[in-house]
């Protein structure tokens, strides 16, 4: 069998336009956008012109993109630099139990500083209440963080819910949107969000790219020192190249958006439909409707997730799992261990996650195989 990647919210491979747009800036067009002469003209132009692309995807203004290094440094980006900037405001903010580790060392490394942090729980779909976040906004909360989609579960927050509320008590709202775009329809005014995080590889652009929204009139302290690139706000020669890649990337995902979302889901009905019509002993985890697409996250019951893993490597089938291994130990996702008290349960889950190049054939060979593996290991 052919190798097949069911891998995509690690990472997805570069679209071929994506890196053909990319290719003139590792040649010709070398010039450093901050420079006036001819070279640097080229490539400025080029950087505005990626801008304004990226910006309309989100209904954003082209000002209130600050290019980064991808996901992690915008979510660091917002929640210290916003934190930082209006500390002499509260020093409280909200984020989920959930969230990516980008947002939750954050918030951890901004707890050494002085601020106080609240991690709301979620259900048992993964979801957040709004009444909970209700509960715990006080009078120095300054920032709430609260990521649209789940990465390994896939649950979809209500943003804007969430974003209609923190805007009557004008608290600022800042969500990571890394796996939602690309796939989910985002207008940022409509959320309501002043702050929002996107990476480039997920969405089939270069890696070591991405970008924040940051509304205007929202403020944050600098965490980069150097020249005056992004309007002060982000220190560094921008990465042309990879902006460029960006820019198509996000182009060529926002025009069958709606067409890609309807054949991930296929893509889940088919495996789902294959497990049940085989007798699997199995459970979906996150929300039924609330989901991402492309993300599907199943409990295999009494089976050991790396074994799992192990022989779906061996025949040639790309997935991962919702938990760590880490030195030899194994221990349960913090997404899951939120989500479920039964530790069996978080223990033996497995994320298939589609994109870019995957067919309904690969779908149904990958889910036949998951049988035969499943019905190895729990006949030992």
């Amino acid at each position: 069998m052919k190798p097949i990647y069911l891998d995509h919210a690690a990472t997805s491979p570069l679209h071929p336009k994506a890196l053909e747009a990319m290719m003139p800036y590792f040649s010709e067009h070398f010039g450093n956008p901050s420079s006036i002469h001819s070279f640097g003209r080229r490539t400025r132009h080029a950087l505005d012109e990626a801008r304004l692309s990226l910006a309309q995807t989100i209904g954003a203004h082209p000002d209130e993109l600050i290019f980064t290094s991808g996901g992690t440094e915008a979510d660091n980006m917002a929640i210290i630099g916003y934190a930082l900037k209006n500390k002499a405001k509260g020093t409280h903010i909200i984020t989920t139990v959930i969230e990516h580790h980008a947002v939750l060392h954050t918030c951890k490394s901004l707890e050494e500083q002085g601020f106080e942090v609240t991690y709301l729980p979620v259900d048992e779909q993964g979801r957040v209440s709004l009444t909970d976040l209700k509960n715990h906004v006080r009078e120095e909360t300054i920032l709430v963080s609260i990521m649209y989609g789940n990465n390994e579960v896939g649950a979809v927050q209500p943003i804007a819910e969430i974003g209609a509320f923190l805007k009557e008590q004008g608290i600022a709202f800042h969500t990571d949107a890394v796996q939602a775009y690309g796939t989910i329809p985002l207008d940022v005014e409509e959320l309501s969000v002043q702050f929002l995080s996107v990476s480039a590889h997920k969405i089939n652009g270069p890696k070591g790219t991405g970008f924040l929204y940051a509304k205007k009139g929202y403020d944050l302290k600098p965490q980069l020192f150097g020249g005056e690139q992004e309007r002060k706000r982000r220190a560094g020669t921008e990465n042309v190249a990879s902006i460029v890649g960006f820019a198509e990337a996000a182009k060529i995902a926002m025009e069958d958006v709606q067409e890609k979302r309807q054949r991930y889901f296929q893509f889940r009905e088919q495996m789902i439909g294959i497990f049940q019509e085989e007798g699997l002993d199995f459970s979906v985890n996150g929300h039924v409707s609330d989901v991402l697409p492309h993300v599907l996250n199943i409990s295999f019951k009494g089976v050991n997730v790396e074994s799992l893993l192990v022989n779906l490597d061996l025949a040639g089938i790309a997935v991962s799992s919702g938990s760590a291994c880490t030195a030899g130990s194994f221990e349960p996702s913090h997404v899951l261990s939120a989500m479920f008290k039964d530790d069996e349960k978080a223990k033996s889950s497995v994320r298939f996650s589609f994109g870019y190049g995957n067919t309904i054939e690969d779908i149904e060979k990958v889910a036949k195989e998951t049988v035969k593996i499943v019905k190895r290991i729990t006949a030992l």
